[in-house]
């Protein structure tokens, strides 16, 4: 099994998304089943359990959430040894200065504004998949 939980074999990256809205996670589950397999969360939380069973390739997570936010959910897997190499591409509608440089110090590889393209989305997953 490598770092960020796939074996040699397996021939699509476990993608898991995080998103509270209902119909924008099912949206942006459509638009990364290109990139790989998605296993979706509704918030923070849930995304900490789903990490150790699902082990995921690139977790995919909006910033604002109730109960632990995208940026507090980057900061624990960061944190954690285990953890630490999974990418994150964090999605929001901040996207001042500030709030990028934030999202970036707290870990994510990638940091996307909305509203996005299904191509930025996609392009984003591809390039933090890239080892």
């Amino acid at each position: 099994m490598t770092a960020s939980g796939s074996t040699p074999g397996d021939p699509r990256p476990r993608i898991l998304l995080v998103e509270d809205d209902y119909d924008t996670r099912r949206l942006m589950a459509r638009m990364l089943e290109p990139v790989g397999d998605v296993v979706m969360a509704a918030d923070g939380e849930e995304a900490l359990e789903r990490l150790l069973e699902v082990r995921p390739d690139l977790v995919v997570t909006d910033a604002m959430m109730p109960n632990l936010d995208g940026l507090g959910l980057t900061r624990l897997v960061k944190a954690d040894p285990a953890l630490a190499e999974i990418p994150i591409v964090v999605v929001t509608a901040k996207g001042l200065p500030r709030d990028v440089i934030e999202g970036i110090n707290a870990g994510a590889r990638f940091y996307l504004t909305k509203p996005f393209t299904p191509a930025e989305l996609v392009d984003k997953a591809r390039r933090a998949l890239r080892r």
